[in-house]
């Protein structure tokens, strides 16, 4: 199984480098294509559409890795897509009021932005149960490699924040014209003629999702909303780009390194006995500390001069606040993945109870600093509180001893890692 989890692992983590790497490489272009006030008006904007997509599907697709066979798997996709559908409308009607507001040239792609990153998820989650681990590597890369591209192309035709908006709604369709190859059994039409009757079971059967999954997922967009609004009402456009941009690319190893892990993890938690899945867990904390340590010792060494060196002087001030934030990366970075732990233990009440304290004690942080000092000071108070969080986090994870009964049978042995 091991042998079979690093396997995986370095697929995801080929085609996530890539996608990673691109981003990296534009940013100093795209630095200098936008202003610190245009990446603040995306940062609102993708905060927004951030937190209706993660909740557009009732969080029914997080629970495709744990259907019993494709006849389930294919009721859980069409149960997210018809919510999702619906949740687009409420979107559309979101954007209206929106259009009153500074985001108004952006209001109306909100429902787009939706359905592109709704649909991304599902789709994810679709191959992630069928391991299809390649195909998830190349999904990657169209969805955050083009996403840059594309922001580029739209930067030098001066379109202004509307490309910046657009990059990730047209990458994250493109990823879903690939994720989709190959169909289910029957094509995607079978999809659509599944029974809402046999929705609804599906929805009672996995009603912990929507009960406490939803609520988590949402309210961890809600605190990258709350956030930014915090940062334009007390610092104005400027200092949300500042923080914008600086959190884009402090989290960019966590995306590439924490997803890999994650989506290979969570298949092979929900189907391991009790001490195999305490192993895991212990193990890859491990790793994933390993890795963050250094990262964040370079990023405090040099980061302001590297932030001003790769995006222009005018973006130093982000490189003094990626020092103050960079024990709070660190910790990210290696929580990140193991959020996938609590949905194979079927502890998600506990996990939603821990993660709403958790953004309670960042947003109080981020106040405090923004009251007592600004900026950077608000940096230096959210890595103070969220240190001592996470560090109470893993040593609960570490521990962790309620796996529930597992829902596969030896007679699907295709769906353990080898």
């Amino acid at each position: 199984m091991r042998d079979g989890f690093v396997r995986a692992t370095l697929t995801l983590l080929a085609g996530g480098a890539l996608a990673q790497a691109i981003p990296l490489a534009l940013g100093p272009w795209l630095s200098r294509l936008y202003s610190p006030e245009s990446w603040g008006t995306f940062a609102t904007f993708m905060a927004i559409a951030t937190n209706v997509a993660v909740v557009a599907c009732g969080r029914f697709e997080m629970a495709l890795p744990l259907a019993r066979d494709e006849a389930q798997a294919k009721g859980l996709m069409a149960l997210s897509v018809r919510l999702m559908l619906m949740v687009a409308a409420a979107a559309f009607v979101l954007g209206l009021f929106l259009a009153q507001t500074p985001l108004a040239d952006q209001a109306l792609v909100l429902p787009l932005a939706v359905v592109a990153l709704a649909s991304a998820s599902c789709l994810t989650l679709w191959a992630t149960r069928a391991q299809r681990f390649r195909s998830l590597a190349v999904g990657r890369l169209v969805q955050y490699g083009g996403a840059a591209v594309v922001q580029v192309v739209l930067g030098l035709a001066g379109v202004g924040v509307m490309g910046l908006v657009a990059g990730p709604i047209v990458a994250a369709a493109l990823a879903c014209v690939w994720l989709c190859v190959p169909p289910p059994s029957g094509g995607w039409a079978s999809v659509w003629q599944v029974p809402w009757a046999q929705c609804q079971r599906l929805a009672r059967e996995y009603k912990e999702f929507p009960l406490f999954n939803t609520p988590h997922a949402f309210a961890g967009a809600l605190q990258d909303t709350l956030t930014v609004a915090l940062l334009m009402a007390w610092s104005g456009d400027a200092a949300a780009g500042f923080w914008g941009l600086a959190i884009r690319y402090l989290k960019a190893p966590a995306t590439l390194i924490g997803s890999a892990v994650s989506q290979v993890l969570y298949p092979q938690l929900a189907h391991a006995t009790p001490d195999q899945a305490q192993r895991a867990v212990r193990r890859t904390m491990a790793a994933l500390a390993g890795l963050a340590a250094p990262l964040v010792l370079g990023l405090m060494w040099v980061g302001p001069e590297l932030f001003a060196w790769a995006f222009g002087e005018r973006w130093r001030e982000a490189g003094r606040l990626a020092v103050a934030l960079a024990p709070y990366i660190g910790m990210h970075f290696i929580a990140s993945p193991l959020a996938v732990v609590t949905l194979a233990g079927e502890a998600q009440a506990w996990a939603l109870k821990v993660a709403v304290v958790g953004q309670a004690v960042f947003l109080s942080a981020l106040a405090v600093g923004l009251w007592w000092g600004g900026l950077i000071a608000a940096g230096w108070c959210v890595s103070a509180a969220m240190v001592v969080y996470f560090g109470l986090y893993f040593r609960a994870l570490s521990q962790w001893t309620r796996w529930p009964e597992r829902r596969w049978t030896p007679t699907e042995p295709s769906r353990l890692i080898d």
